[in-house]
């Protein structure tokens, strides 16, 4: 089959990509894993580089505390074992030393936090990227920044509660006198409050909203 297309083709081009097609096929039915490095995908990744090592630096740490504690719980397979040897390559710890246990409990606590610490890193700087976003889309579109803020309407699933219980609860929560004992710290700072002048009352009229809002954007007015 592949020899009918190789005679078919016109140009070097076409015999390259047949030879590619042809060797993606093959990748493909004996399960091999492909390797995207060097080829151009048309999109580039949103992720940066950094947060990725970082990512993969956490995967590796939580993979070897799951072997270590393996370990600690009396797992002694070859491939845990080495694993464990080289988690303390560099360092005088022997795994036939009495304190190994607390060696490990020490070295499991060193890479939690650093998976914490890491994490920490990646948060703060979603966190930021959040920012820079709201506030330059703010800038740019303040309705569209609104509408990204708003949260998803929850209709409840129950039956809708009775009227009645409702203006009785409220009722006894604003309507029913109550007498507080705050004790005598209360007077203390009314007496040093009582020189203070109180404010005058102000009192927005319909007017003064109409001149706020007149220079407003139409959606604005709308929620005004």
């Amino acid at each position: 089959m592949l020899v009918t297309y190789l005679e078919a083709s016109r140009d070097l081009c076409d015999t390259d990509s047949i030879l590619f097609d042809a060797a993606l096929a093959v990748c493909r039915i004996i399960g091999a894993k492909l390797s995207t490095a060097g080829r151009a995908t048309g999109q580039s990744s949103a992720i940066p580089a950094w947060r990725i090592r970082i990512e993969e630096r956490i995967a590796k740490a939580r993979a070897l505390i799951g072997r270590l504690i393996c370990f600690r719980s009396g797992n002694t397979r070859p491939r845990i074992v080495r694993t464990v040897r080289m988690a303390f390559a560099g360092t005088n710890v022997s795994l036939s030393q009495p304190d190994i246990m607390q060696k490990l409990t020490e070295r499991i606590d060193d890479l939690k936090q650093r998976i914490a610490a890491w994490g920490k890193r990646i948060r703060r700087y979603t966190e930021r990227s959040t920012r820079f976003n709201q506030n330059r889309l703010f800038q740019s579109d303040q309705k569209r920044l609104y509408k990204s803020l708003e949260r998803p309407i929850v209709s409840g699933t129950g039956p809708a509660p009775n009227q009645a219980d409702m203006v009785a609860f409220w009722r006894s929560l604003w309507s029913e006198p109550v007498n507080h004992n705050e004790g005598p710290w209360t007077e203390f700072v009314a007496n040093q409050c009582a020189s203070i002048m109180p404010m005058d009352p102000v009192i927005i009229t319909l007017d003064d909203v109409a001149e706020a809002v007149r220079r407003a954007p139409n959606w604005k007015r709308i929620f005004t």
